[in-house]
């Protein structure tokens, strides 16, 4: 049951020593440590401290596991600009015939008409231009040559002069280690950040849930603005995020189908997944069928889930919209107590930090999918 405070942004928040804050990734990528809610709602309770290899024995032969095939572009570029100061783009989605939107900084020194030069290390620099500023997003709309129009044809040009952007929070940059940053089933390129949930599965521990007969599908969401903006305005009542690209294929809603009729339970890893599967579900009236387009859905308390029954997520900043969304599954407080126990458990937080695990039993009975559609 929601409450007032839940449309509350300030409720949303918490303190985090910045010691808590994961600079690196641990190896091998399962030893990172889960935390897992297994309980049932009624009380706040204790929960179970484990490693994420461990999330093989809380789940069942038959269950589905759904991962979102994203793969992070090398979408941050260092420009110059016309008065020769150094800036950066950070490329977020394409506007039709080579134009992009992009997060500029300073934004305020790239005004419609300006150029910019591309550079890279022993490339020739690209001529850029500055079309319009996007009012929805604060970005600049810039232009590149004309070829470089969707995703799959700019890839050449941000090999060559991009760099995969870790979040700010992230001190120390290492190119030599940016496929850290990319999970092991990554595939369509597109996101500007990682679905950092998946980077906990290794090849090692996928192989174990396949024998163990836990399936798996693939969606795809591009994380872009929406996903890693921060939210600024305290009433929630209305809130809109950016929206993002997102496919759910025929063999994504088979394999759900199929889940369902066995009596498997449907587990989303990370928030993406969740979004995109929840996201064609509205979409297409409260059914699972296919889609491709853009999402943007605003999951937060009250809200009723269509498909996914339980969620591998990671720890979330304060005051952010995968808060909410996970707040939606467990209720706000709850939630805001297991951060706290993560904190006094010295848990790491954040994209290269640990896992929790929200089983379907945790979930709040009102909020679960009714499993009444499908065919």
């Amino acid at each position: 049951m929601t409450d007032d405070r839940d449309l509350l942004l300030s409720s949303y928040d918490y303190e985090l020593p910045p010691r808590f804050i994961a600079q690196f990734p641990v190896e091998p990528r399962h030893n990172a440590r889960l935390l897992i809610v297994n309980q049932e709602i009624n009380a706040l309770g204790s929960v179970k401290h484990a490693q994420v290899w461990d999330w093989q024995d809380e789940l069942r032969a038959g269950d589905l596991i759904v991962l979102n095939d994203t793969k992070v572009l090398k979408a941050r570029l260092r420009v110059r600009r016309s008065g020769g100061g150094s800036a950066e783009l950070l490329l977020l989605e394409p506007f039709g015939e080579g134009m992009w939107l992009c997060l500029a900084r300073p934004g305020k020194r790239m005004r419609p008409g300006d150029h910019l030069w591309l550079q890279g290390r022993e490339q020739t620099p690209i001529r850029l231009q500055v079309v319009s500023i996007d009012d929805s997003s604060g970005g600049r709309v810039i232009q590149f040559p004309s070829l470089y129009d969707t995703r799959n044809n700019i890839q050449d040009l941000l090999d060559r002069f991009g760099e995969v952007p870790l979040p700010p929070y992230i001190d120390n940059h290492d190119p030599s280690k940016e496929d850290r940053y990319q999970t092991r089933y990554a595939m369509n390129p597109g996101a500007v950040a990682a679905p950092t949930a998946g980077l906990h599965l290794s090849d090692e521990l996928i192989r174990s849930l396949h024998q163990k007969g836990v399936s798996q599908t693939q969606v795809t969401l591009h994380i872009g603005l929406g996903t890693f903006r921060p939210l600024d305005k305290e009433d929630l009542t209305n809130l809109e995020l950016h929206s993002e690209w997102v496919e759910v294929n025929q063999a994504a809603v088979k394999a759900v189908n199929e889940c369902r009729s066995r009596g498997g339970r449907v587990i989303a890893v990370g928030t993406t997944s969740v979004r995109a599967l929840e996201g064609a579900f509205k979409a297409n009236g409260d059914a699972l069928k296919p889609f491709i387009g853009k999402v943007n859905l605003v999951i937060k308390p009250g809200y009723r889930f269509g498909v996914i029954d339980g969620l591998i997520t990671n720890f979330h900043l304060p005051k952010s919209s995968l808060l909410l969304l996970v707040s939606a599954l467990i209720g706000r407080q709850r939630l805001l107590a297991i951060y706290r126990e993560a904190i006094q458990h010295q848990y790491r937080f954040f994209s290269y930090g640990d896992a929790m695990w929200i089983a379907p039993e945790a979930v709040l009975p009102e909020v679960r999918p009714q499993a009444t559609w499908g065919s």
